[in-house]
């Protein structure tokens, strides 16, 4: 009516004209115009990031108006690079520009939230019971506990205080260490880099308790097991400047524009100076459009790829003679050199163990770790020697052998220089036919190979047979050195594997173009001396048998000598897993300041254990071991039997570990009057104790409390979540499959299934996501722009902050407070009822410690009488650790005295900190209250934690920098403080990183070098500065000579297809609807319209997506089967099912269904019809599969650490159902009259 009004007056309001009447001046209010002259105004602009594990690590600028967040641009200030590199600016992509819409948003978890059901429960104890009874009566009644998670995910949540949030957790906390152990008690969180600080306070928390952290980058899958196996370094890769200096450029299954977008300018400008790029994809992603040439090889097949290309390199490069600099590479570098011994099996020589020192007479001299000291030939005398370099050299403090551990070509004896003699070709004693595995199914199983050989006299009279990796490797690719034989190609187009023309059959990529690839390849790293590059991701990583794909990869990239050069190598980019600070984060996360080991549990052998998935295994061991393997040693044993040796042998951690409450352990050895270690052992060795891995559903070793912060495990990276749901959470699933159906494990004890294991999931996080929903307790934390943190990644030098632009809103805190919060109320709770304790903690053999030379060749075990149960060596090391709980609290707020006592360090380096200690105190003040602290620096504020961080890590501290180069110096004999003296006396505080990003400090942490003259690139100071790989033979491992990894036929790289999960034939015709059902292999990519799970549900995201889930199939399957673009489809297996609408696209070849990971189940999904419940979310479809290979440890690179190694959370083999459905339900009609009991389900 006013608008209508206004026009009425508009005359009246002039008062006067101009222009001829074409102007008129009139009287009117135009404040209104303020509203467009302010809208740009703020009154602070503040520097912050967003923790979503995205390996962007953007800077951000937040605008503050009012005390409200407005809006976020990109910051434009990094430092520069130097003049013929772009910049790395700006940085950002829509997502995060998106990110202030959740600040404000119906999304936001305002106040602490409880499980009404739990809630009522608790307030009725409460009146008559203290909080510790209150929680046993309510957790260990099974009708009271079954009350609660029976409805976990399905409503109910009530507004609760933030004292009775605490006190329930601490309650709990303190019952379950008391009653089971707090190994019993459980944290996920993914990531450390997203935000330090964050992830710092919950394993602070943890590990002051004796709790255990859950690893992730395994579980993700997104740690390339193939990593470890070759460097012995979890994931090391270039910064993505360096793709510029690349001159030949292959992104590998890496959607580099969609999934690097801040990053993507690197690789799009590279080519205007004339690099070539390759695109290898099986579906036409967006980085394929930038590729001079496209390759496209069926999902899953690309090792056979990998394998084609190198088969060409060695063909023509190195037995061709093309290239001097790769063999002298080769020589230097790699383990090609290196001698492995022959052994028989069933009639048939194949490769064995490297030859070692102590295989000869008198060791070679060398008195020390013989056994891990592998072998060489002198070209220039033709002697059997021990190189520098090898393992054994690397854990030999204060003897005469100490310095030896780096890469001059130098006998390890005399010091002489020598020259590796890389083939035996004539200079052999004979020509042996060598047998190699073939998995591939249309050759043999066994493809014997000609091979030139030594026979050598060992220590013991006997004689052996031996031959180079070099030798080995050429004849497992097929390539003829001029001996001849049935298996190896005469050219590139006979099919014999692993030539261009075989592949073309597995991977259906032309064989001309092969070859043209690899040439160009080899040809411009020949040119270039290394640089030529290979971007991978998680389309090759996620697959079962990954590391073949990689080790393909990267055997190429090694026989062109590409590693630790600029412009060239392996770029693995998957998750901000770069935590570039680590080793002064480490002491703040872990408690090391405190008490000595932490708790580390391997994430997919805890959620594959735990959630039962075992139960429905069907891949039998013997599907997956080579013909040269004994399968004697295999007869009866599932994967769940091979994961509990491991366990038991010390190779992988257990949680919980013992199957007894670790603290009664003690005590109960006290009472004998024995050394508690000891003690266990004993117990162990008569069987009156158990390992928890062998008994695992036992409910004395159920997970009892878990932590999930800063991770949405049930909406994104769960693996089996319909299992999680069934086993873990005991609440309504779509679990279809029949566990009678599943191999039943031999050696572990298989009890009934049991439901329900966990008694409390306590969920942080800012919004209410998929994990919040089946939480017991949801506590609101602050976002992003509210909190103080640290930020680093993979694809840039810099660290930089999250900042608080305004204070936590709401009932929010940051993660920092509310765990301290925690600590302090458990403190009080649990003080008194625990008292000081002593726990008897486990580790497994760690990578980088003395205990990674565990059994230098034969794995026994102890168990079976084998041999010895000797901790640190055959079985877990074992410590035991006091624990004062009633100053855990304290403990949390300050730095504690073992920085001062012990020092500080990593990667198998230390060096004394004392000095950083009293820095840090002067900065942050000391403690003055009395007690276990006084007088130790405080920790009480994130910036507090944050300032501990950049003082103790070399990264960050120059002075810290320059002592852990020399405490490297010291083993490797050779000088490297040089590396860090320029920025001695740089230090870089937290107001530092507010202010600009700042350039991290050259550490011995990593293998690269933060320097104005070269961008960091992997392996760079292992090339340059001759400090080895933290591998067996110290230099890049084409071979693995586990008795493992020969067993399941991985000595070598070798294609393996998908494994059969046989998930899809039970469910076929299971329940009809009368549409056409498909099979389809099911890929999970990461997603244009979200950062994993976040984002997801925002609605700008949602707005230029789909809005809600959906998944990509082929043209050609949609029309043969009656589906249309925007159809409703249910997708399904034997593990569960999902609903979602399909998009029909010419860019997904036939026979896949792609779904964009992390599209949760909160936004737009309506019911199953399959299982009459909600559709389920990507991972609804999946089930772990563990492998073997990844369950060995206690030998040299093959050793387990936290996200180091260990099996991952492969889904990629899995194949699907996909159907229209015909009737959309989105199941919102009211509930029944009878079922409106809070929490029902419908």
């Amino acid at each position: 009516m006013s608008h209508f009004l206004d026009r009425l007056k508009f005359l009246s309001r002039v008062t006067s004209t101009y222009a001829d009447g074409h102007g008129a001046v009139v009287n009117e209010d135009r404040k209104w115009e303020d509203g467009y002259r302010t809208r740009w105004q703020h009154d602070k602009v503040v520097r912050s990031t967003h923790g979503v594990n995205c390996t962007g690590s953007c800077s951000w600028k937040v605008y503050v108006k009012n005390g409200l967040i407005t809006w976020e641009t990109q910051q434009t200030d990094y430092p520069r690079t130097r003049p013929d590199l772009p910049n790395h600016e700006p940085r950002g992509c829509p997502r995060g520009a998106s990110y202030s819409w959740y600040v404000y948003s119906a999304q936001r978890v305002k106040y602490p939230m409880i499980r009404g059901r739990l809630m009522a429960m608790w307030r009725e104890a409460r009146q008559t019971m203290d909080p510790i009874a209150a929680w046993a009566w309510i957790s260990q009644d099974p009708e009271r506990a079954a009350r609660y998670k029976s409805v976990r995910g399905l409503g109910g949540f009530v507004r609760a205080d933030w004292a009775t949030a605490t006190e329930i957790i601490a309650a709990a906390n303190a019952f379950t260490v008391k009653q089971y152990g707090p190994d019993r008690v459980i944290g996920f969180s993914p990531i450390p880099a997203m935000s330090m600080v964050s992830y710092a306070a919950g394993a602070r928390y943890l590990s002051l308790l004796g709790g255990a952290c859950l690893s992730f980058y395994d579980w993700y899958c997104d740690l390339p097991p193939a990593s470890p196996q070759t460097w012995g370094e979890q994931t090391d890769v270039p910064e993505s400047a360096d793709w510029y200096n690349a001159t030949y450029l292959m992104v590998w299954g890496s959607n580099v524009p969609q999934t690097r977008t801040p990053d993507a300018h690197f690789y799009t400008e590279v080519r205007y100076k004339g690099t070539k790029t390759v695109a290898v994809s099986s579906d036409y992603g967006e980085m394929v459009k930038f590729g001079d040439i496209w390759l496209a090889p069926k999902q899953g097949t690309d090792a056979a790829l990998a394998m084609a290309m190198g088969h060409v390199v060695l063909k023509e490069f190195h037995v061709g003679g093309k290239s001097a600099y790769f063999r002298d590479y080769l020589k230097q570098y790699t383990d090609m050199p290196m001698l492995v011994r022959l052994r028989e099996q069933d009639g048939t020589l194949v490769p064995d163990h490297f030859l070692r020192a102590s295989h000869l007479d008198g060791s070679l001299g060398e008195s020390r770790h013989a056994e891990w000291k592998t072998l060489l030939i002198d070209d220039a005398s033709g002697e059997v020697t021990a190189p520098n370099g090898s393992i054994g050299f690397r854990w030999t403090p204060g003897d005469d052998t100490a310095g030896r551990w780096n890469l001059e070509l130098r006998d390890s004896q005399d010091g002489k220089t020598i020259d590796p003699r890389l083939s035996l070709l004539g200079h052999e004693d004979t020509v042996a036919e060598v047998g190699f595995p073939y998995f591939g199914g249309e050759h043999d199983a066994l493809l014997r190979r000609r091979v030139p050989v030594r026979r050598l006299t060992l220590a013991d009279g006997s004689t052996a047979l031996v031959a180079t990796v070099y030798d080995l490797q050429l004849a497992n690719y097929g390539v003829d050195q001029g001996l001849g034989g049935p298996n190896v190609a005469a050219s590139f187009d006979d099919d014999v594997p692993y030539t261009p023309a075989w592949q073309e059959k597995h991977t259906t990529v032309p064989a001309r173009l092969v070859t043209q690839v690899a040439r160009e390849f080899a040809e411009n790293a020949h040119r270039t001396q290394g640089k030529s590059m290979v971007i991978v991701g998680a389309a090759l990583n996620h697959w079962y048998h990954n590391d073949m794909i990689y080790r393909g990869i990267i055997n190429l990239l090694m026989m062109c000598g590409c590693i630790g050069k600029s412009g060239g190598g392996w770029a693995h980019y998957v998750g901000q897993e770069k935590l570039r600070p680590q080793f002064g984060w480490a002491p703040l996360a872990f408690g090391l300041d405190w008490s000595r080991p932490p708790r580390q549990m391997n994430g997919t052998s805890f959620f594959y254990n735990h959630t039962s998935q075992w139960r429905h295994e069907k891949l039998a061991v013997d599907e997956i071991l080579a013909p040269t393997a004994d399968k004697a040693r295999y007869a009866g044993l599932s994967l769940l039997d091979l994961n509990a040796k491991s366990e038991r042998m010390g190779w992988l951690p257990s949680a919980p570990q013992l199957g007894a409450n670790p603290l009664d352990v003690v005590d109960a050895a006290e009472r004998a009057g024995q050394d508690p270690v000891a003690y266990t052992v004993d117990q162990l060795k008569s069987g009156a104790l158990q390992f928890a891995c062998d008994d695992p559903d036992n409910p004395a070793n159920f997970p009892r409390n878990m932590f999930v912060w800063r991770s949405n495990i049930l909406g994104s990276s769960g693996k089996g979540h319909e299992y999680f749901l069934k086993y873990l959470l005991g609440t309504q699933n779509a679990v279809f499959s029949d566990e009678r159906d599943a191999i039943r494990p031999s050696e572990v004890n298989v009890r009934p299934a049991a439901e329900g294991k966990l008694d409390l999931l306590t969920v942080l996080d800012f919004r209410m996501s998929t994990t919040c929903l089946y939480g017991d307790i949801v506590l609101p934390t602050a976002t992003w722009y509210e909190k103080d943190d640290l930020n680093t990644s993979d694809m840039h030098p810099f660290i930089h902050p999250l900042s608080e632009a305004v204070q936590p809103l709401w009932e929010s805190k940051t993660d920092w407070e509310i765990y301290k919060a925690i600590a302090e109320k458990f403190s009080e709770i649990g003080g008194p009822y625990l008292g000081t304790r002593k726990d008897l903690v486990c580790t497994p053999l760690l990578h980088d410690t003395p205990g990674e030379l565990g059994q230098p060749f034969e794995p026994r075990d102890w168990k079976h009488g084998e041999c010895d149960l000797i901790p640190g060596k055959t079985a877990p090391s074992m410590t035991v650790v006091e624990r004062n709980y009633a100053d855990l609290y304290k403990k949390f707020t300050s730095v504690g005295p073992l920085l001062d006592k012990l020092g500080n360090g990593g990667k198998g380096i230390g060096w004394d900190t004392r000095h950083e200690v009293a820095e840090l105190g002067h900065l942050t003040q000391t403690v003055t209250a009395p007690g276990v602290s006084y007088g130790r620096p405080r920790l009480e504020t994130a910036i507090d934690a944050a300032e501990m961080i950049l003082t103790f890590a070399p990264e960050t501290n120059g002075h810290v920098a320059v002592k852990a180069w020399e405490a490297l110096s010291k083993i490797t004999g050779r000088p490297h403080a040089h590396l860090a003296l320029g920025r001695e006396h740089d230090k870089i505080r937290f107001r530092d990183v507010q202010a600009q990003p700042r350039k991290i400090i050259s550490a011995p942490t990593w293998s690269g070098l933060e320097s104005e003259e070269v961008s960091y690139n992997a392996g760079y100071t292992n090339v340059h500065e001759l400090i080895p790989w933290r591998t067996l033979t110290g230099r890049q491992q084409f071979y693995q000579d586990h008795r493992w990894m020969l067993d399941f036929g991985e000595g070598a790289c070798v294609y393996k297809p998908a494994i059969d999960t046989r998930t899809v034939a039970p469910m076929l015709g299971r329940k009809p609807n009368g549409n056409p059902e498909l099979v389809l292999n099911w890929i999970t990519p990461h997603q244009k319209w979200g950062i994993h799970s976040t984002y997801s549900d925002n609605l700008r995201m949602l707005t230029l997506s789909r809005g809600g889930p959906h998944v990509w199939i082929s043209e050609a399957e949609a029309r043969a089967n009656g589906i249309r673009d925007n159809d409703w489809v249910e997708v399904f297996n034997v593990n569960g099912t999902l609903t979602a609408r399909v998009v029909v696209s010419q860019r997904v070849p036939q026979g896949m269904c792609l779904m964009y990971h992390a599209q949760e189940k909160i936004v737009n999904v309506p019911g199953a019809e399959m299982s009459g419940m909600r559709g389920g979310i990507h991972n609804s479809v999946t089930r772990a599969v563990t492998k073997p290979t990844h369950m060995i440890g206690g030998y040299a690179q093959l050793a387990y650490g936290f996200n180091y190694y260990g099996t991952v959370g492969s889904n990629r083999d899995e194949f699907v159902i996909l159907r229209k459905m015909n009737k959309v339900d989105w199941m919102d009609t009211p509930l029944p009259q009878s079922a409106q009991e809070e929490g029902a389900p419908r």
